[in-house]
């Protein structure tokens, strides 16, 4: 069956750094875009980052440009969201998504002074 699980959440300091890895198992990963979500308290779900199946074109929410960068590895099934110059809004659950349609349970970040 499909499986993405998360990895790499945690506490933080503002302007410090976190690195989310998502391991995905059960389909044909390099036929998929792969998207990280979030979603904080009382908030909805919004897209943070995607990149592209083959040519592995990224685009970022606006809120995170310059800050995160998202990257796979099509070998290991792998894709990673690092985090640079972390906000206190930039706490939320963060979640991986692949286009075949599934989501991961979710990993913590909690960015706090």
């Amino acid at each position: 069956q499909v499986q993405l699980v998360e990895s790499g959440g945690g506490s933080v300091q503002p302007g410090g750094s976190l690195r989310l890895s998502c391991a995905a198992s059960g389909f044909t990963f390099s036929w998929y875009t792969m998207r990280w979500y979030r979603q904080a308290p009382g908030k909805e779900r919004e897209l943070v980052a995607d990149i592209g199946s083959s040519t592995g074109t990224t685009t970022y929410a606006d809120s995170v440009k310059g800050r995160f960068t998202i990257s796979r590895d099509n070998g290991k099934n792998t894709v990673s969201l690092q985090m640079n110059s972390l906000k206190l809004e930039d706490t939320a659950v963060y979640y991986c998504y692949t286009a075949a349609g599934y989501w991961g349970q979710g990993t913590q970040v909690t960015v706090s002074s």
